[in-house]
């Protein structure tokens, strides 16, 4: 089994700026994709970011530009910076981890985007 424990959520004000932090331990392949995807409130849990274990990155379009995907793969962790926060952010951050197709989700960080 995988666990996946994020961090690094919170209130922040528009044009502001956040990391997210995600942690897995476990039984953990070398070769995996691990990313962040989205939940807002009333609306489906979409994509954000993905990066593969050779730091191949993905970025959904209405992120692009303003965050940044990042992981250590020694220390099985991924990031995710957040330049330029809108409104439109806010929702709970979750954190996936997938090998052999098959997901590992954390629990997710809520991250709030207002004045």
């Amino acid at each position: 089994q995988v666990q996946l424990v994020e961090s690094g959520g919170g209130l922040v004000q528009p044009g502001g700026s956040l990391r997210l932090s995600c942690a897995a331990s476990g039984s953990i392949y070398s070769s995996n994709v691990m990313g962040w995807y989205r939940q807002a409130p009333g609306k489906e849990r979409e994509l954000v970011a993905t990066i593969t274990s050779s730091h191949t990155t993905n970025y959904a379009e209405s992120v692009k530009g303003r965050f940044t995907i990042s992981r250590d793969n020694a220390k099985n962790t991924v990031y995710l910076q957040m330049n330029s926060l809108k409104a439109e952010d806010t929702a709970v951050y979750y954190c996936v981890l997938s090998q052999w197709n098959l997901p590992f989700w954390g629990q997710g960080t809520l991250v709030t985007v207002s004045s």
